[in-house]
C-alpha cells in the first residue's frame, strides 16, 4: 500500500463511521468499494489507476476474482469520515472476518440479486450479529436479466431470523445497487439511480459513530498487520480510547500478559487507499502505528503508565500442513533468483510477520520446513506469491492436521456447500459419500440444486478437479471450517498411477505417442524433461515408465504410410492447485517462476524401490 507523507489534521475534527463490507465470493463486494472510493470527495485517482477493482491491488486477486488480503480504506462524505474494511470472502481467510468485527460498528451486507444469501454470507453475518452490529443490506447486481431482488430480500430476512438477530437488527435498511455501474438507490428502479450517494447517506444515518471515553487511558487493539520496508512492522487496529502521538512511549501488552514499553516511530491514518503520516490520532478512528517490532494480532497497545489490556483475539488454528523445501530437481536454478535454504527460510519468516494464521516449523533437515495453514487455498496462495517473486521450491501433498483429546483421535470438519445443475445431484452425492460426507440439507430452485454436507477436511483434498470434471465445469463449491470432531473412519483410497519419464531430454512426438495410449499426458512435444518427472496420469493402477525423449531410429527403408505425422492429443494443463490436488504421497510439486512440474520424491527408479515406493 502506498504511503503519503502529509498531515491532515481535519481527520480528527470529523465525525467518524467504521464499517466492514462482507459478502459471498463474487457478489460484487470489491466492485462496490471501488465505486464508493471513486465517488467520494477525498479520493483522487492516480495516473494509471483508472482500471476497475482498485481494492484488488494484488495481482492474484485480480486473476482469481476474490479478495485474499483484508484492506483498509477511508472516504469523506460531507463532514463524515467513513473507514471501510474490505474483508476476504473465502473460508480459508475467514479468520480475518472475525477479527474485523472487533474494529467496526456496522456492516454493509452485500447479496446478489439473483443468488441471494450464500454459505459464506451466513458465516460472516453470524459473526456480525453476535457482535451486535447494525447491518445495512445491499442487494447488488439488480441490472442482471435474471435478477430477483424481492426474493433476495425475503431470503435475507429469513436468514436474519435463522441466525437469531435482534429486533433492531432485523429492522435493517435496504439499498438496491448495480455496483458495476456505480449506482444505488432505496428503490429497485435502476433507471432512477444516478450514483452511490444513497449508500453514503444510509451509512451516516444508520451506522452509529464510535462511542469513546475521552478521559480513559490509551487502548488500541491490534487487528491486522502490514509491513513496510522503511517503517518495519505496522500494527493496524481501532483506537478505543486515548490519543496516539508520534514519538510517544506506549505499553505493549502481549498475548501472555507480559508488558513491554516501546516508542512509536510513526502514527498513520487512512486516506483513500493510502496510509497518511499524522502527528496524532484520537479515539474512535482506525489507525496504523510503527515502532513495535514484535507486535502480533490480538495484542493491546496501552497507556505506558496505566496499561489495561483488551480481550485477546483468538487466532484460527491451522488445519492443513505440507512441506516446503529447496528445489532439488535437475532444473534447479534455471528459472528462479532465490534458490537457497537461506532464501526460503527468510521468505517464510517474512510471511509470518503479517499472516498469523500461518505456522512454520523446522524439520530434521536444514532445507525443509513444515508449513501449516487454514486450507489448500491459503497455502497455494503463498506458493504462488513466492514463485512470482522469483523463488524456486518443492512442496509435498497437503495433509490434514489431526488432534488427540482424552485418548480420542480428532479431525477437522467442514461445512461444504455446493451449487450444481439438478441433473448432477446424484453424481455429487455419490462423490461426497465416498469421502465420508453426510448431506445435511438440499433444495432445488430453478433447476439448480443447493446441497450442504458435513465432511472431513481430508475428504476435500483433491476433490475440486474431480468435482469440476463430473459437473462439466458447472458446479460451485465452498467450505467453512466447523471445528474438530472424533475421527470419522478410514476413507476408501483411489489408487492411480503416473506416467514417469525415465531419462532426461526433450519430449518429442515419437516418445509421447506411446505414452498417450496408456493415459492422459501433462506435457506436449518440445518440453525439457528429467528422470523421475511425472509427465502424465496412467489409466491403470501403478506407475508407467516411459522414455518420452526417445528419438525415432532412421533406416534406409521406407514403410507404407511412413512420414505421416504422429497424432498427439492436446495435453492436460495443470495449474498449481491442480498439481497439489493430483500428487500422491510419493510425489512433489516443483514450483518455479516459469513452470509447475510434478516429480517423484526419489527421481531414480532404483532409489524408489529401496525406499519402498
Amino acid at each position: 500500500m502506498p504511503i503519503i507523507r502529509r498531515h491532515r489534521a481535519s481527520f480528527n475534527k470529523m465525525d467518524i463511521r467504521n464499517i466492514a463490507i462482507i459478502a459471498h465470493v463474487d457478489h460484487g463486494k470489491t466492485t462496490l468499494v471501488d465505486a464508493l472510493l471513486k465517488q467520494s470527495l477525498s479520493f483522487k485517482l492516480k495516473t494509471g489507476a483508472q482500471s476497475e477493482l482498485i481494492m484488488d491491488s494484488n495481482e492474484l486477486e485480480r486473476e482469481r476474482g476474490i479478495t485474499i488480503f483484508s484492506k483498509n480504506a477511508s472516504v469523506i462524505y460531507k463532514d463524515t469520515k467513513i473507514n471501510i474494511v474490505d474483508t476476504p470472502g473465502h473460508a480459508d481467510f475467514g479468520g480475518e472476518v472475525e477479527r474485523i468485527m472487533r474494529m467496526v460498528d456496522g456492516v454493509l451486507l452485500l447479496v446478489d440479486a439473483k443468488e441471494g444469501p450464500m454459505p459464506q454470507t451466513k458465516f460472516v453475518l453470524r459473526k456480525a450479529i453476535q457482535a451486535g452490529h447494525k447491518i445495512i443490506l445491499v442487494i447488488n447486481k439488480i441490472d442482471k436479466p435474471d435478477a430477483r431482488p424481492e426474493w433476495a430480500l425475503n431470503a435475507a430476512l429469513d436468514l436474519f431470523f435463522e441466525l437469531g438477530a435482534s429486533e433492531e437488527q432485523i429492522e435493517f435498511p435496504v439499498i438496491y445497487a448495480s455496483a458495476m455501474q456505480g449506482k444505488a438507490g432505496l428503490a429497485k428502479h435502476l433507471d432512477e439511480m444516478k450514483d452511490v450517494v444513497p449508500v453514503f447517506e444510509t451509512i451516516v444515518q444508520h451506522i452509529p459513530a464510535p462511542v469513546v471515553d475521552a478521559a480513559a487511558p490509551l487502548q488500541m487493539l491490534t487487528v491486522n498487520l502490514a509491513y513496510d520496508n522503511y517503517k518495519g512492522k505496522i500494527a493496524i487496529g481501532r483506537l478505543y480510547a486515548g490519543t496516539l502521538k508520534k514519538g510517544m512511549t506506549i505499553a505493549h501488552i502481549m498475548r501472555a500478559g507480559e508488558i513491554k514499553k516501546e516508542q512509536l516511530t510513526s502514527v498513520m491514518l487512512f486516506d483513500g487507499l493510502a496510509r497518511v503520516d499524522v502527528d496524532e490520532a484520537k479515539a474512535g478512528d482506525i489507525v496504523a502505528i510503527a515502532g513495535i517490532p514484535d507486535v502480533t494480532i490480538g495484542e493491546t497497545i496501552a497507556d505506558a503508565d496505566h496499561p489495561v489490556a483488551l480481550p485477546v483475539i483468538a487466532i484460527d488454528e491451522p488445519t492443513i500442513k505440507m512441506t516446503f523445501a529447496v528445489n532439488t530437481s535437475p532444473f534447479r536454478g534455471k528459472e528462479g533468483k532465490f534458490t537457497t535454504s537461506r532464501n526460503l527460510k527468510d521468505r517464510l519468516e517474512k510471511e509470518l510477520e503479517t499472516d498469523v494464521a500461518l505456522s512454520v516449523a523446522p524439520t530434521a533437515t536444514t532445507d525443509t520446513w513444515i508449513v501449516s495453514g487454514r486450507g489448500e487455498l491459503h497455502l497455494s496462495i503463498l506458493i504462488e506469491k513466492m514463485r512470482r517473486e522469483g523463488f524456486e521450491l518443492e512442496v509435498s501433498k497437503p495433509q490434514v492436521i489431526f488432534k488427540e483429546k482424552d485418548g480420542k483421535k480428532l479431525e477437522p470438519m467442514e461445512l461444504l456447500s455446493i451449487e450444481v445443475p439438478e441433473e448432477y445431484t446424484g453424481t455429487v452425492i455419490e462423490m461426497m459419500g465416498k469421502r465420508l460426507g453426510i448431506m445435511k440439507n438440499m433444495r432445488v430452485d430453478a433447476k439448480i440444486a443447493f446441497l450442504d454436507f458435513e465432511i472431513p477436511t481430508r475428504g476435500l483434498i483433491g476433490v475440486r478437479n474431480k468435482f469440476l470434471t463430473s459437473t462439466k465445469g458447472t458446479g460451485i463449491m465452498n467450505s467453512i471450517f466447523l471445528g474438530y470432531e472424533p475421527y470419522k473412519g478410514d476413507m476408501a483410497m483411489i489408487n492411480r498411477g503416473s506416467i514417469v519419464a525415465t531419462q532426461a531430454g526433450v519430449s518429442n512426438n515419437y516418445g509421447l505417442v506411446t505414452a498417450q495410449g496408456r493415459g492422459k499426458l501433462f506435457i506436449s512435444a518440445g518440453v525439457p524433461v528429467y528422470e523421475g518427472m511425472v509427465v502424465g496420469e496412467c489409466a491403470k493402477e501403478g506407475d508407467l515408465l516411459v522414455h518420452v525423449a526417445r528419438e525415432k531410429q532412421l533406416t534406409n527403408f521406407r514403410a507404407k504410410n511412413e512420414g505421416l505425422a504422429d497424432q498427439l492429443e492436446v495435453p492436460v494443463t495443470l495449474s498449481l492447485e491442480d498439481s497439489l490436488d493430483y500428487i500422491g504421497d510419493d510425489e512433489l510439486v516443483e514450483a518455479t517462476p516459469q513452470s509447475i512440474r510434478i516429480r517423484k520424491k526419489y527421481l531414480n527408479e532404483n532409489e524408489r524401490k529401496r525406499a519402498g515406493r
